[in-house]
């Protein structure tokens, strides 16, 4: 690690530091204090989840890789940028747009951004490059990686299953469950190998930083980072179950094989530190830095100007979102009943046996239907008045939990279709019951009178809607239909949507005038 460069002395300082330091402290202060909930919100996830709790030592990390560049800050002259302002407040407009569509994530970055970007309208964008890394570094306090979960869990049943055929051992696999002569394995949340992936990113990036001073031995490294913990987390995965399979399930099940794959992967990352010190390049010798005496108490009072405009326009965004969230629409009460739909009567509700798992919906209504021997559903869940616990868009929001004890999804993809007379891209799943049943799903969302399947579009449009005092009304659509030998569960799906469309549409459209 290199070694904190020498304080200069006192008389190396410009003078300009005893009223902008200050000045850029009190207006982070004031930020975090403004957009608490926020900043709250943030912690409390690093608290309960173990793959974000880095999140606790990334700020003390950024105070000392400042603390550690003093000396060659101490002789630049603060100053202030007015032009920086309008990127803070664009960044404080994608906060208001990731809370009023309850969208975390958009929210916490947008936070991270603004206290960033209050270094340089304060003191000015040399001493902002100056301190580009600590900086930049900041952004891995938020909460984020969630999205690639899915894909790694894929990624790690394929090649668990591939490693295990390619040892002799035979595998029956159903999506992310698979089958072996000594029992059955299934790849869940926590052996996604997201946990590493960011854990390594994070270590690994602040190790390029401070081990390699040239940017493409910085890169290449961090590129590294990414890419050593996905291999690791399938050869982990392979190891944990071929030692079940060879010790008769005596060893690397339950809670052990957890243990077994944190010390394999520390055993892992240590060895890629100590391979990427090898090319390490030691500190070069750095000029003494001349005062720079321009921009003194001039210079200085404008930075104080330039901290209170920027809390001042931070200020606009919290206020704006009070504003929006005091005229809330009418509680959801009972949602208009679906008609009857041509062609399709009501079935038992045993005869599928499978529900969605959609969380805290203002209201939801299930229908199980039958034509002709053909058996298929529908499920809506109806939001209103969305925030971070109760909203349309929402990682806990699935068709089925890897955890399920009676279905597993085997496949998933998208399709158009025709919809309310116009083409509407949809999701569509294959899932599987242990007792052999099938059944295809197609899931899109209704945001205020426009259909999409797309989470982060569904979120947009919720954001203008609410901006534009329309409100949030919203809705999950999922049209389900059972396979058998007389009936194939896409083109069962294509009668219904066409029966069912217009009951659909209404119902969505008189819940919504009910408010």
């Amino acid at each position: 690690m290199n070694q904190p460069a020498p304080q200069l002395t006192s008389s190396a300082t410009h003078p300009g530091w005893r009223l902008a330091l200050p000045a850029l402290v009190c207006t982070l202060a004031l930020l975090l204090v403004l957009f608490r909930e926020t900043a709250l919100a943030m912690a409390g996830i690093w608290a309960r989840s173990d793959t974000y709790a880095h999140g606790f030592i990334v700020p003390p990390i950024v105070l000392w890789l400042i603390w550690r560049q003093r000396s060659s800050l101490a002789p630049l002259a603060p100053g202030y940028s007015f032009p920086a302002l309008l990127l803070f407040a664009g960044a404080g407009f994608a906060w208001l747009l990731g809370e009023v569509a309850a969208a975390n994530v958009v929210s916490q970055f947008a936070l991270i951004f603004l206290l960033v970007l209050a270094v340089p309208v304060v003191l000015g964008w040399e001493i902002a490059r100056a301190l580009a890394f600590p900086l930049l570094f900041l952004f891995f306090a938020v909460p984020f990686g969630d999205f690639a979960m899915p894909k790694l869990m894929d990624w790690t049943a394929q090649v668990t299953i591939f490693g295990l055929r390619l040892s002799g051992v035979p595998v029956h696999a159903e999506g992310l469950r698979f089958v072996i002569p000594t029992g059955s394995w299934s790849v869940v949340e926590a052996c996604s190998g997201v946990r590493y992936l960011i854990a390594s990113v994070t270590v690994g990036t602040l190790f390029a930083y401070l081990t390699y001073h040239s940017l493409v031995k910085r890169v290449v490294f961090v590129g590294v980072s990414v890419l050593v913990p996905i291999v690791a987390n399938w050869a982990r995965a392979y190891m944990i179950v071929m030692l079940g399979h060879l010790s008769g399930n005596k060893l690397a099940v339950g809670v052990d094989h957890l243990i077994y794959g944190w010390v394999f992967f520390g055993i892992v990352i240590m060895a890629m530190f100590w391979i990427g010190a090898r090319w390490r390049e030691d500190e070069l010798p750095r000029a003494a830095p001349s005062p720079s005496l321009a921009g003194g108490p001039t210079s200085s009072s404008r930075s104080l100007v330039a901290a209170a405009v920027t809390v001042v326009v931070g200020a606009v965004w919290p206020l704006a979102d009070w504003q929006i969230e005091t005229h809330p629409a009418a509680p959801l009460g009972r949602p208009a009943p679906l008609e009857p739909i041509a062609g399709w009567s009501a079935a038992p509700d045993g005869l599928v046996g499978w529900r969605p798992k959609i969380e805290n919906p203002a209201a939801s209504t299930q229908e199980n239907l039958q034509n002709g021997g053909r058996v298929a559903g529908i499920f809506l869940a109806y939001y209103r008045n969305q925030d971070q616990q109760h909203k349309l868009v929402s990682s806990a929001n699935v068709l089925v939990t890897s955890e399920d004890p009676a279905w597993t999804m085997t496949a998933g993809g998208a399709r158009d279709i025709s919809f309310d007379e116009q083409v509407v891209r949809i999701r569509q799943a294959e899932l599987r019951g242990f007792d052999g049943r099938r059944i295809t799903v197609w899931q899109w969302y209704w945001v205020n009178g426009r259909w999409t399947a797309n989470d982060a579009l569904a979120k947009v449009y919720t954001a203008l809607s609410r901006l534009t005092g329309k409100g949030d009304d919203s809705a999950m659509i999922i049209l389900y239909a059972v396979h058998d030998q007389n009936a194939d569960g896409q083109a069962v799906l294509e009668d219904l949507a066409r029966a069912a469309a217009p009951v659909i549409t209404s119902a969505l459209r008189q819940t919504m005038a009910a408010r």
